[in-house]
Formats: C-alpha cells, sequence, structure tokens
C-alpha cells in the first residue's frame, strides 16, 4: 500500500509539474504582451496601496514580488499564475486524499478538474481570479481539518483566519465561500449541540485584524472598490426582468462550462445512482463548500438582479472533483481508467494546443499589443529632452500600465493624469493621454 500510494503521489506531481511547464511555456513563446489583467496587476504593484480602484491589493503585491525578483520577463507572470493553480492542485488532492481515504480516487477528483477551463485555458492571465485559488483550497483544507478534529488546534484557526484574508484581499467573492463554511458550522455547533469552542474567535480575530488596514483604505476612497464590483454587475439595473434573465443565462453558462468535466465523469461510472445522505459528516462538508457556494452566488442574482460574469467563478469549481468522485465511489469502476485516461489526456493537450492556435492566428488579441516597441519609442522621445530617469507615468491601467512595465526604470502608475502630479515636476512630457515626468 505504501508503494502504491508513492506511485500515485508521484503521477501527481508529475501532473502538476507538466502542467506548470505546458502553460508557462504557451503563452510565454506565443503572446507578444501579457494580458490586461495582468498589466494592470503589474501597474497597481509599481504603486502598492492596500486597494486600487477595482480590486483589494493581494493580486498587485504578489505580482510586484515577481516584478522585484525576474524584473519584465513575460514568462516570469504566466510561471506566477501557474504556481498559484498548482499549489491549489496540491491541496485539493491532499483535502481528498483525507476525505476519501483512497489514493487513486483522490488522484482523479484533481485530474477531473483540467475539464474545467478556468484551470486551463485562462489561468495565463494572473488576475484576481487566479489569485483566489491557492487560499481557497486552503481555507477548504484547513476548515476541513478543524471540521474533522476531536480538539481544534490553534495554528488550524490562525492559518484559516490568515489565508481567509488573503483570499478576500485577492477579490470580496472569497466572502462566498467563509459564508458557506460558516453556515455548515453554526449548523453543527447547533444541531448536533456541540459546545462552543472558543477558539473558532482566534480565526474572525485574525481575519479582521489583517482587514483593518484595507476598511481604512476603502473609508479614505469611498468605498470605490465596492462601488466598481457593484457596477460591473449591473447592480444599478432596475429592471425587473434582470432577476429572472441573469440567474438563468449564470445557470446555462454553468451547465456549458462543465460538460466535458461531466463527460469525464461519466467515463468512469457504471451507471449514474445518487443518493444524498444529509447523517453523513464528510457528504455535508463537501455540499457546503462545492455547492452551497455558487447556490449562493445563483440566489444573490435572484434577488437583486445582478449580472454573474462567468469568470468571477473561477475558485468555486475547485471542490467540485471530490464531491462527484465522493459522491459516484460505489458506481466508479477503475476497470474503466483507461478510458478515463484517454479522455483525460485529450482535454489536457487540447487546451495548450487550442491557446497556441488562437493566439498565433489571430492578430487583435490584447496579448498582441506592441508594448515593448511603444515603451522604446516613449524612452527615444524622453531621452532627446530629459537625461534624468522617468520616474512616475499617468493614465489608464492598460496603455500606461504597459509602459510602466516595459520602461527600463520602472516608473509609478500614477493613476489618470492628475494636475498636482504635473505641477509638482519640473520634467514631463504627455503624448495624447499618457503623461511621463519625474516628482
Amino acid at each position: 500500500m505504501n508503494v502504491l500510494n508513492k506511485n500515485i503521489n508521484n503521477i501527481f506531481f508529475i501532473f502538476a509539474i507538466t502542467h506548470l511547464i505546458i502553460w508557462t511555456m504557451i503563452p510565454s513563446l506565443t503572446n507578444s504582451n501579457l494580458p490586461l489583467d495582468t498589466i494592470e496587476a503589474l501597474a497597481w504593484g509599481s504603486n502598492l496601496d492596500w486597494g486600487f480602484n477595482k480590486h483589494p491589493p493581494m493580486s498587485a503585491f504578489f505580482s510586484e514580488v515577481f516584478y522585484n525578483i525576474f524584473g519584465s520577463q513575460d514568462w516570469a507572470f504566466y510561471l506566477l499564475s501557474q504556481i498559484f493553480v498548482v499549489i491549489s492542485f496540491y491541496f485539493i488532492f491532499k483535502f481528498a486524499s483525507e476525505i476519501l481515504g483512497h489514493i487513486k480516487l483522490s488522484l482523479i477528483s484533481v485530474l477531473l478538474l483540467e475539464a474545467i477551463y478556468f484551470f486551463n485555458f485562462t489561468t495565463p492571465e494572473f488576475n484576481v481570479n487566479v489569485c483566489q485559488l491557492p487560499f481557497w483550497s486552503l481555507v477548504i483544507y484547513y476548515s476541513w481539518k478543524i471540521y474533522d478534529a476531536k480538539e481544534i488546534q490553534f495554528y488550524d484557526c490562525f492559518l484559516i483566519g490568515l489565508f481567509a484574508a488573503i483570499g478576500f484581499l485577492s477579490k470580496y467573492l472569497f466572502v462566498y465561500l467563509l459564508l458557506s463554511i460558516s453556515l455548515l458550522f453554526i449548523y453543527v455547533i447547533y444541531k448536533k449541540f456541540k459546545n462552543f469552542d472558543f477558539k473558532y474567535l482566534i480565526i474572525i480575530e485574525i481575519f479582521l485584524v489583517l482587514l483593518v488596514p484595507h476598511i481604512i483604505w476603502l473609508l479614505d476612497n469611498d468605498f470605490i472598490t465596492v462601488l466598481y464590483g457593484l457596477k460591473r454587475s449591473g447592480f444599478e439595473e432596475t429592471e425587473i426582468l434582470n432577476h429572472v434573465k441573469y440567474p438563468i443565462i449564470f445557470l446555462f453558462k454553468q451547465l456549458g462550462i462543465l460538460i466535458p468535466f461531466f463527460f469525464l465523469t461519466w467515463l468512469l461510472i457504471k451507471k449514474i445512482e445518487i443518493k444524498f445522505n444529509f447523517n453523513d459528516r464528510k457528504f455535508l462538508f463537501l455540499l457546503s463548500i462545492s455547492i452551497l457556494p455558487i447556490f449562493l452566488i445563483f440566489i444573490t442574482s435572484v434577488v437583486t438582479g445582478s449580472k454573474i460574469r462567468t469568470m468571477w467563478m473561477t475558485p468555486f469549481y475547485l471542490p467540485l472533483g471530490i464531491f462527484s468522485v465522493y459522491l459516484f465511489r460505489s458506481q466508479i469502476n477503475l476497470k474503466k481508467i483507461n478510458s478515463f485516461l484517454v479522455g483525460f489526456l485529450f482535454l489536457f493537450f487540447l487546451s495548450p494546443s487550442l491557446y497556441a492556435y488562437i493566439s498565433i492566428t489571430k492578430t487583435d488579441k490584447r496579448t498582441d499589443y506592441p508594448g515593448k516597441e511603444i515603451a522604446a519609442k516613449v524612452q527615444f522621445t524622453w531621452e532627446q529632452d530629459f537625461e534624468k530617469e522617468i520616474e512616475f507615468v499617468t493614465g489608464d491601467e492598460w496603455k500606461a500600465g504597459n509602459l510602466s512595465y516595459h520602461l527600463k526604470s520602472r516608473p509609478r502608475w500614477e493613476g489618470f493624469t492628475k494636475k498636482e502630479i504635473l505641477n509638482k515636476s519640473s520634467q514631463f512630457i504627455c503624448l495624447d493621454d499618457i503623461c511621463l515626468g519625474r516628482y
């Protein structure tokens, strides 16, 4: 059994490393420029704060860490994205091993995730959605540890609070996972008449303490990130039809996205026979982390009439492989593993092949933007008039962000043109809607 476990662990690591290499290499070779969201994160990272006009700070923070290590090397930010994906896979694998108690099924539950395009095709773009992934899986894993423990450990609670805060500071939608897990623990404490363990308060304390700087920033900036999220969801629209239209669109999109996942799962199953046992503690936990967050976001759309954008669902499906394997565990036929592996390998290589084909053949994408060439021309123009380095750039996150990233002095992005900055600057030039200068 130990030899089998070791072999399966080795297969998992081979899969994870292969995924990381392929999805770092393909966009590095086929894209001319980093994607929009990655450039935005780098623009924010050049002038780090506790929040920005669109999102909280963590995607900018991690991007800036990698910039300080590797500089303006595009492959490094594709690597950053895949590191986040692979870390999330690793903790899902660890969680699956504990909850399924079967090493082969644990591996299958992770391999199934390759059938969901959130974990392959869209991952080269490091953004707030990808940034949530490892922390989503970490919160799930350590929540399971205290859910399953006879005695709750301090460090498990501390880690949940820490990872929950980082996840929330990546994107506010992380709250749907936290709310789902909180409802589960409230139910267990109430239904089972368990004594309330005051160690739960450690989670809340760590979480809130780490959010304090961001909350202060929100107060100082009129909750700009919250308002941006509401605007993006169409929350301000008042049409009654939206309360029906947007939830239905949401459901059909999710079903469409999951067709390859359902197909790959079907390749393993002898017959479809589902039994729900709500007295099963493991099933209850899996239901709470995999289905309840999706249900809550669907209810949000129904109640508010808001539009749920497809990419927002990126981390929500991380535990879906485990949930499916656990649900059909008695119907899974491991003799059909060869058919499953053929289907898996087909999808595993199809996705990067399609990405490469689209990247090469379509020439009007953001990733075809000549960022380096434009930066070189701007640098030349600057050097005709000034000797010292460029220290700041103003303008939108895309054009000015590309200059901030590609210019050799790595100027700080200062947002849209600010008169007070230009008034204090003795040296600056403006090119259309972009301004560059020194403080």
